[in-house]
Parts: C-alpha cells; sequence; structure tokens
C-alpha cells in the first residue's frame, strides 16, 4: 500500500482537520464528535442539513458541507456508520427552531445510528426527520443493507433540499423536496480495481486485471455479475440501460446525467463516458438538461464510475439551478 498515512486509526481526524484549516472562514472542525459543520450554523431562519455515513466517499459528505448544501456532516471511520452520540451531537450543534433534516444512505448501520439519534434529539425537543436514500438499481436487496443502496444520487437530494432550506422552506417542505428528488433519481455503478482501505493494506476484494465488477457497491459490495473487460461503449451501454429501464425513464423526459468517478478514473475517461452516456440517451429521445461529471461520490481510490439519471420538471431543476458553494466547489 502506497498512500499519505500515518496511523491508520487516525487518517480521518487528519483528514478533517486539513479540510477545516484549509477553510478557516466557511467550516469548523469539532474533533471530539468527528464532525464537519458550517462556521456560522446554527440558523435559526433555515432547516439544518445533516448528513453522514462512513468516510472513504469524499467529496461525499464533509466536502458537501456549505452554503446551499449540508449545515453539518459527521463521518465515520472509512466505510463505517458513524457512533450514534456523534450524529446526536451534530444534530444539537446546528439545532434550528426550522427542524433538522438527517439525510441518510441506505446501509443497515447509518440507518441504525440516525434513527436513535433521531429518538434521542427528539427528546430534547428538537425537531427533526429522516431521510433515506436509496438510488442504487445494481440490487434490490444485499447483505449490506436494507433494500438499495444509497450511492452517487445521493448529491441531487442534497442539492435540492440545500436549495429550499436556504429558501426559508419548513421542514414538511424540505423533506417533501428531498423524497421527491430521491424518487426520480436512479445510479448504477461499475469497478475496473478494487480500493484499499487504510486499516487494511491492500485491496478489499479480488479484481484481476482482465476482469470487472457490474453493479458494484461503494463499499466494495458484490455487484450483479463480474465478467471480463469490454469496450467502454458496451459497459456504457450496459449501465445507461440499467438506470434508464428502472423508472424508468422515457422518450421525451428531461434529466440530469452525473458521470461520477469512483476515486482512481482518469477526468478524460469520465468525460469519454459522458459523451457516450448522452449519445445513448439522445438514441432513446432522452434530452440532457443537466450535465455533471467529476467525483461526487467515491470509493477511495476505485477505478470506475456509476451513471446517475434524474427525471427533471420545472421545480427539480430551479433548485439543482440555486447557488451552492462547498469546500471544493461552487455550483
Amino acid at each position: 500500500m502506497k498512500k499519505f498515512v500515518n496511523d491508520p486509526k487516525d487518517y480521518v481526524p487528519e483528514m478533517l482537520r486539513g479540510l477545516a484549516l484549509a477553510n478557516p472562514d466557511t467550516l469548523r472542525y469539532v474533533p471530539e464528535f468527528n464532525l464537519i459543520m458550517r462556521s456560522d450554523a446554527p440558523d435559526i431562519d433555515k432547516v439544518a442539513l445533516v448528513q453522514g455515513s462512513g468516510s472513504g466517499h469524499e467529496p461525499a459528505h464533509v466536502m458537501s458541507v456549505g452554503k446551499g448544501m449540508l449545515d453539518a456532516a459527521c463521518p465515520g471511520d472509512v466505510f463505517s456508520a458513524p457512533p450514534t452520540d456523534y450524529v446526536y451531537e451534530t444534530v444539537k450543534l446546528v439545532a434550528s427552531p426550522k427542524g433538522v433534516l438527517l439525510l441518510v444512505n441506505n446501509y443497515t448501520g447509518d440507518r441504525m445510528s440516525f434513527e436513535m439519534a433521531e429518538e434521542l434529539s427528539e427528546a430534547d425537543g428538537v425537531s427533526v426527520r429522516t431521510l433515506f436514500i436509496d438510488d442504487d438499481v445494481s440490487v434490490q436487496d444485499s447483505t449490506y443493507t436494507v433494500g438499495r443502496r444509497g450511492v452517487a444520487g445521493n448529491f441531487f437530494v442534497m442539492k435540492a433540499c440545500g436549495a429550499a432550506s436556504e429558501r426559508g422552506a419548513d421542514l414538511d417542505e424540505v423533506y417533501r423536496i428531498g423524497e421527491k428528488v430521491n424518487s426520480v433519481t436512479r445510479t448504477m455503478g461499475m469497478a475496473l480495481t478494487a480500493c484499499t482501505p487504510p486499516a487494511k493494506g491492500g485491496p478489499l476484494f479480488d479484481l484481476p486485471d482482465n476482469e470487472i465488477e457490474m453493479g458494484v457497491g461503494i463499499h466494495g459490495e458484490p455487484g450483479r455479475r463480474r465478467e471480463g473487460l469490454r469496450p467502454a461503449k458496451d459497459i456504457v451501454e450496459e449501465l445507461v440501460t440499467a438506470v434508464a429501464d428502472d423508472l424508468p425513464f422515457a422518450s421525451g423526459d428531461r434529466v440530469a446525467l452525473m458521470v461520477n468517478g469512483l476515486g482512481g478514473t482518469p477526468i478524460g475517461e469520465l468525460y469519454l463516458v459522458y459523451g457516450l452516456a448522452h449519445q445513448q440517451l439522445a438514441d432513446r429521445g432522452i434530452e440532457v438538461g443537466r450535465s455533471y461529471v467529476g467525483e461526487y461520490c467515491t470509493s477511495l481510490d476505485m477505478a470506475g464510475c456509476s451513471i446517475t439519471l434524474v427525471r427533471l420538471d420545472d421545480e427539480i431543476e430551479e433548485l439543482l439551478r440555486d447557488p451552492a458553494e462547498t469546500a471544493i466547489r461552487v455550483f
């Protein structure tokens, strides 16, 4: 393993400390609870948005904290759900009279931590709701989660909810918008290589050079199947077909198209994938209204990508168009 690591157990705290030091005017690091929050939080005039999940998916979620996006993120260790008390303390730090919305990727550990934190927060008199994100079409159920997994499509839920919150919407309205966006968002990913968690010191799973994993999870969970390496156009066609046929998306739809890198894929290859996906959607009569190419929800250093489609309407597109600013991007 060749990584910039001291003691693997310090990997996440040292990353978070560096993130806060690089953004002193906008972010605050609270080491006791392993969280990143906006420096201007809590804001009594808006619903607070909190996301979590394990580390290793950066820029999700700690690098999605900022105006128009999250108010705070409390990650666990690499690929591990945050402890309940970390989530609970995060809610207390950002709680607003307008309430707190917890955005949770649909994994068993994350659900348990956030649901327990919701109960504790409500006992303190905080108005809290929890929204589960489950955009992954590669599996209906798996041993790693309850139902479909939450993957790169979580970005669109964060962005739309963040915009609604900044506009002053109440908790029920922000929740409604998040639920609506989640319901029209679908994702599928594939891996060219395995990833290497710092604490493991080697690849998380074995994937020979001449094989790929279709439908892989962002923690290296098994996908639909393992098969031989194929040309990019064939891989992209399978991803687009799986995503587009699931909702299903239809001729005449206007969509947001995201090609998300999993941490180890050159940006040029992601744009190559985007071009192929864009053409395949055009062949289906589907119009791309908004485009996103880059790393939004990764799996450490895994080479591979995911494709996300969001069916747009006037409300969703307007919210996605609202300005937002995080540590690494201005939207």
